[in-house]
């Protein structure tokens, strides 16, 4: 009995998913992990080092905006190009940027080095993973995986994603406390510091895009699929005519008709959803919580940290609720109870409030970033992801950039309170919208899976409906 809950758990939680995906997939997973955990620290200190070298509420909105900026044309460029020069070396360039970025905000306090370092390298400016990596590590792991583990892996990459931002944050609020207590300390050397220690975890990332194999690169099956690279009639070495070669189109050119026809609205949705999380990143909503009750900073941190825990634990089931509601329920109906906790932010007024309302708002936040994957994915062409995936995290980016100056000159004027009004209003109607266009849309018909009993091919879709069908009937 005790050995079938077992099995029953390992494999409902998508951890046998993982273990049959193979080092690859674990690697990408602990490489996000250890980035998250620097990016984890910057969430609660980067709004807080820059008050510390008196730089007004106005500039530390303007600092966001334009980092974002500088995300979206690195992003862009890294992604669109990263399955022609190898997606592990532009793993290996997007590392050597984030030392670089982490080694200028240990050394220096001007204002102007700081923004040239985090607009040309890699600094998470909101907490959240805007940089080259994370459409890039999608797109390897979709590359791992078939429909029937894909929801599962990516859960678990999310989910320990979760838990290294939480850690993060504790260990960067004790760390500093532990530093100001130290003689000759000054709280700005403790935040310096703890940039140090994002330049290690960016090294750290470096190393592991270097233990990758092959198996992440773009299938050369992919790469000559598009009709342009067929010959017209047979091999040349037949003997027949092939067709002129065709000016070289642009990466957002060769993604199909078909698919962008169905991103426009998906990237639309996404625009909103992350003009909202601009506005209210986490760097700011520390910072606004610093200002309200002026608590301690390691006390900052154990809030914090206690709410990406929460996240981390919920996304393990973001997963098995996905195969049993579907992948857009899952997205909506666990993300309008942490958008309503946005909007009713600003009413706390006690501090117990305020933290079971940010544990609401970051411990469901996170449920609908495994769906969301796996549902892009679902409904692109496997040789489309790469770059879709880095169009629709320059989407993302590009919409939340303007969020933190519009909140900076909020706070500039004591109306901090307005930008979550706004933020959770839009990500309510995020919600709404993702709902009512993508209830119905039709999955995995882009994929064929081989059936092992006769080597036949089905798509994807149909197979994905099989399963459920014989689950149904196991369990009744």
């Amino acid at each position: 009995m005790l050995l079938t809950v077992v099995q029953h758990a390992y494999r409902e939680s998508g951890l046998r998913s993982v273990y049959m995906t193979g080092p690859d997939a674990w690697l990408i997973i602990l490489s996000r992990c250890c980035r998250m955990f620097s990016y984890g620290a910057c969430s609660l200190i980067l709004a807080l080092f820059f008050s510390e070298i008196q730089v007004t509420d106005s500039q530390i909105g303007l600092f966001m905006t334009l980092t974002l900026a500088g995300d979206v044309l690195l992003s862009l460029c890294l992604t669109l190009v990263a399955d022609h020069v190898g997606r592990r070396r532009t793993m290996f360039a997007g590392s050597i940027l984030m030392i670089t970025s982490g080694c200028v905000f240990a050394l220096s306090e001007n204002y102007w080095v700081l923004l040239l370092a985090a607009i040309v390298g890699v600094i998470s400016a909101t907490g959240g993973d805007f940089g080259p990596f994370r459409a890039i590590e999608e797109s390897m792991l979709s590359e791992l995986t078939d429909p029937t583990t894909r929801a599962d892996v990516l859960v678990w990459y999310v989910t320990t994603a979760s838990l290294g931002s939480s850690v993060g944050t504790e260990v960067a609020g004790q760390l500093i406390e532990w530093l100001r207590s130290k003689s000759g300390w000054r709280l700005v050397d403790a935040y310096h510091a703890c940039f140090l220690v994002y330049s290690v975890m960016g090294g750290v990332n470096l190393i592991f895009s270097q233990l990758l194999s092959s198996k992440c690169e773009l299938k050369a099956s992919a790469k000559t699929k598009s009709p342009e690279n067929e010959p017209l009639l047979g091999s040349p070495d037949e003997g027949q005519i092939t067709e002129p070669p065709k000016p070289k189109r642009s990466r957002f050119a060769q993604i199909s008709a078909e698919t962008r026809a169905v991103m426009y609205a998906m990237w639309l949705l996404l625009a909103v959803d992350s003009l909202a999380d601009g506005m209210v990143p986490m760097s700011l909503t520390t910072y606004y919580i610093d200002q309200k009750f002026h608590l301690p900073k390691s006390s900052l941190g154990n809030i914090l940290s206690t709410s990406y825990l929460l996240s981390s634990l919920s996304t393990i089931f973001s997963g098995p609720l996905a195969r049993y509601i579907g992948l857009v329920n899952t997205m909506v109906f666990t993300h309008i109870p942490s958008s309503t906790a946005v909007l009713l932010f600003p009413l706390a007024q006690t501090v117990p409030l305020t933290f079971a309302l940010l544990l609401l708002r970051v411990g469901l936040n996170n449920m609908d970033q495994a769906p969301r994957a796996a549902l892009i994915a679902a409904i692109v062409k496997p040789e489309e992801r790469t770059a879709v995936l880095g169009i629709t995290g320059m989407v993302r980016t590009l919409a939340s950039t303007t969020g933190p100056t519009v909140t900076g000159f909020l706070a500039g004027s004591n109306r901090f309170w307005i930008a979550f009004v706004v933020a959770g209003a839009l990500r309510l109607a995020y919600d709404v919208g993702l709902f009512a266009i993508f209830i119905n849309i039709k999955l995995y018909k882009h994929e064929r899976l081989e059936e092992q009993d006769n080597g036949t091919a089905v798509d994807g879709g149909e197979r994905r409906e099989q399963d459920e069908e014989a689950t149904q009937e196991q369990q009744s």
